[in-house]
């Protein structure tokens, strides 16, 4: 197979070849307990830089500098025209070093080079933009009361928006980058501070985002970062009397222990959490294309996405042609390195989530589900797993029942309408699903019935920066994105005026 590799950027050498501390009150501080942990090139299985492995005492520093800053007004202080040109500038540096973020982030994570300029790196370019325009956008409302007394008094009332202050933020593996900036970016420009940390295994373009903002002029003290090899530094964190939000992406399991955590302090959360979403495919669905939609819905990033679609229902008269369409598209894929331009299955994020998977293949058979093609781990270095797919014919099996975070999809036949809405939303998770048909009716007679945050018609997984994302039932709590983002970090004050 002949590879089309990326030349890495010296900037980009450099930067993970340095071994990282923490970002607090803005510089870069070894952790009080001088320990470093190892991140990994998920492709070669190497160690490829060291990060600082920060605890809850570290946590203490990072929630102060933000708690300083945010009481001091040196962010939420300044008119909203100069956070929004502030952040703007940090917009423009981003692009700037957009190829050595991409690489960074491919190296860091796994994923394709394509993925990191489009996804990570792009879509964070737009969304940073959008979400920069919030900061002098923010109203309140004037309101008609009706307080009779003292007799004869009027009252003029109306409502208004201010920064809650000390944000957590809490990013995840799969979009380190991207996510990272779905919070910091809308916590910023409401006049918040935060405390971002990582996820373990993919710290590195968190620290250099951080490097970044202080570029374009963000204040020290407004953006802090606190990396960890354990679950240390986000028990502390979530657990700080000085944090007034928590914005947590991740498991629904991580985030049930967040929540409950955030109850001691009545501190607000949004959690964005897991998903096992449904696909649906009707008789009159263009198969083509459905097929299409299943190799980007399913497997975009190796699957890896919280929103994949894992559960493919299909009507029983297309069932055979989306099966042998979708296993002959994958038995074309490419397995490679993520900085091999030309692959088109890269490696998954770490050895352990392999093996996650990789039980999850062996224990669908069990359960009776059909391997109709992939599950395969390649004899070679890096953390790679073919993409599988199962036809199974009970609800019951664990590919159905649990989120598996990977390339494995497993298809279902159904006879009728009413089956497949059944089927769709037997679930405790109600992040997103598609329903692929050419019938614009029957559309939109199935779209409310869908357990949903997210219904995609004839698309599975594409988001836009105004388009509100998150769960029903137990996939989240609040929503990302749009207005619904920038406001959620913020408290809704009433001021009522007697004259």
């Amino acid at each position: 197979m002949t590879q089309d590799l990326v030349s890495v950027l010296e900037e980009v050498d450099a930067f993970v070849q340095r071994r990282h501390g923490l970002f607090i009150d803005g510089r870069s501080v070894p952790g009080l307990a001088g320990r470093y942990y190892d991140v990994f090139n998920p492709a070669t299985g190497l160690a490829l830089s060291q990060v600082a492995d920060g605890d809850a005492g570290d946590v203490d520093l990072a929630v102060a500098s933000a708690h300083r800053a945010f009481v001091s007004g040196v962010w939420s202080g300044l008119r909203p025209a100069d956070r929004e040109r502030i952040l703007l500038r940090l917009v423009s540096i981003i692009e700037q070093h957009a190829e050595a973020l991409a690489q960074i982030e491919t190296l860091n994570q796994g994923k394709s080079i394509h993925l990191s300029r489009a996804i990570e790196v792009g879509a964070s370019i737009e969304y940073a933009r959008y979400m920069a325009g919030w900061s002098t956008k923010l109203t309140g409302e004037t309101l008609d009361v009706s307080i009779p007394v003292p007799p004869g008094s009027r009252y003029t009332a109306y409502t208004r928006r201010e920064p809650i202050g000390v944000v957590a933020a809490i990013v995840p593996w799969n979009f380190p980058l991207m996510i990272a900036v779905w919070k910091l970016i809308p916590a910023l420009a409401a006049g918040c501070t935060v405390v971002l940390k990582p996820a373990p295994e993919t710290p590195l373009t968190a620290l250099r985002l951080a490097e970044l903002a202080l570029e374009a002029g963000v204040p020290p003290g407004v953006f802090n970062i606190v990396a960890g090899a354990d679950a240390a530094v986000g028990q502390a964190l979530v657990a700080s009397s000085l944090v007034r939000k928590i914005s947590f992406t991740g498991s629904t399991s991580v985030g049930k222990h967040v929540g409950r955590a955030a109850i001691e302090n009545m501190t607000r959360i949004t959690l964005e959490l897991g998903g096992k979403n449904p696909m649906i495919v009707l008789d009159d669905a263009d198969v083509d294309k459905a097929i299409g939609g299943v190799m980007m819905g399913a497997f975009l990033n190796q699957g890896q996405v919280c929103a994949a679609a894992s559960r493919l229902y299909v009507q029983r008269k297309r069932f055979d042609a989306v099966v042998e369409g979708v296993s002959a598209a994958m038995r074309e894929l490419t397995l490679g390195p993520g900085m091999d331009q030309a692959a088109q299955v890269t490696p998954l994020v770490s050895k352990r989530h392999r093996q996650s998977v990789s039980r999850y293949i062996t224990s669908g058979q069990h359960d009776g589900a059909k391997l109709v093609c992939g599950g395969a781990m390649p004899e070679s270095p890096g953390y790679f797993i073919e993409p599988a797919l199962f036809v199974a014919q009970s609800s019951e099996s664990t590919l159905i029942r649990d989120e598996i975070f990977g390339p494995v999809v497993v298809v279902v036949p159904f006879d009728d309408v009413d089956t497949a809405v059944r089927l769709a939303n037997d679930t405790p998770y109600g992040l997103a699903a598609s329903l692929w048909t050419n019938d614009l009716s029957m559309a939109m007679n199935l779209v409310p019935r869908i357990e949903a945050g997210t219904v995609w018609i004839n698309s599975h997984v594409p988001v836009d920066p105004n388009l509100p994302f998150g769960g029903y039932k137990q996939s989240g709590i609040g929503r990302e994105f749009g207005r619904y983002a920038v406001e959620g970090f913020t408290e809704l004050k009433s001021v009522c005026i007697a004259h």
